[in-house]
């Protein structure tokens, strides 16, 4: 027997024994191990045309996605009509659905591609929508009931992200657009034994705005007498600015004041440290 011949015998005996074991179910690592073959191409050439046992399938979530897409492929959708419908990139179509026959290329009347493009691009906008309020929902309902020392340290980060930072006379100012902001922050300070009377506010808006009306919103939203609110600043309209915040829901910015908070403040900065040395601690 030649030095060739055995060789050649040699593989295909390690090869029977690679299929058996490919058949029992083991994976390929759990092979390589068991028959000491560190080569990839190698066990690659051993285990050709034996497919993996399903165990060692990793679940896909574009598994659905990809079936789809061959399914549409199967009717003579074209790529562009597939992705418009699905919403994914034609590179991965075109590795789900290269190994089935290319459908025949048909003539529509002039239009009919955009027509379909676009009433697919609606569907898909529509199907991204529903997904979105899905996940916020359950994202939302996740939260449930909040105490009081969540309240303490959501309330912390909010005023250290979005407040005033002042030293050497350190105070309590909280200014946002954002009407659920400032209800979450009252909210934390009344949690603090923060009481109504030290609390004062003040309205920055365009003077192009409705004034009169953003000052009943923010009335609203904070449930404060009118000799809690200061004076309404206006800012000067630069025509040649191309500004966004217009409308009636806009609003300006409503500034919180927390009449001798210096106190107050000191304890939330200490508390914004104690969050960040106690986060970084988890490391």
């Amino acid at each position: 027997m030649t030095a060739e011949t055995s060789r050649y015998a040699d593989f295909e005996n390690l090869r029977e024994q690679a299929v058996a074991l490919r058949r029992e179910g083991l994976s390929r690592r759990q092979i390589r191990d068991r028959l000491h073959v560190d080569n990839n191409d190698i066990l690659n050439r051993l285990l050709e045309g034996e497919p993996p046992p399903e165990w060692t399938k990793r679940p896909n979530a574009k598994d659905d996605l990809r079936d789809r897409a061959r399914e549409l492929r199967l009717q003579g959708w074209t790529y562009d009509r597939i992705q418009v419908e699905l919403g994914c990139s034609k590179s991965s179509i075109s590795l789900w659905v290269r190994d089935l026959p290319k459908p025949e290329r048909r003539t529509r009347p002039v239009g009919t591609d955009m027509r379909l493009a676009q009433q697919g691009r609606r569907d898909a906008h529509k199907r991204r929508l529903v997904e979105y309020e899905a996940t916020r929902q359950a994202a939302k309902d996740e939260i449930g009931a909040i105490t009081d020392r969540e309240l303490f340290l959501i309330g912390t980060a909010l005023y250290w992200a979005e407040g005033a930072k002042a030293r050497p006379q350190p105070y309590i100012n909280f200014t946002n657009s954002d009407p659920n902001m400032i209800r979450l922050f009252l909210r934390w300070l009344r949690l603090l034994g923060i009481t109504e009377d030290r609390l004062r506010f003040f309205i920055q808006i365009h003077e192009t705005a409705d004034v009169t009306a953003a000052e009943a919103h923010w009335a609203s939203v904070t449930g404060a007498t009118p000799d809690q609110f200061g004076k309404t600043a206006l800012k000067k309209h630069n025509p040649k600015t191309n500004r966004k915040n217009v409308g009636a829901d806009y609003h300006g910015c409503l500034s919180v004041r927390v009449l001798q908070g210096a106190d107050l403040y000191r304890r939330m900065e200490g508390a914004w440290y104690g969050i960040v040395e106690a986060a970084g601690a988890r490391d």
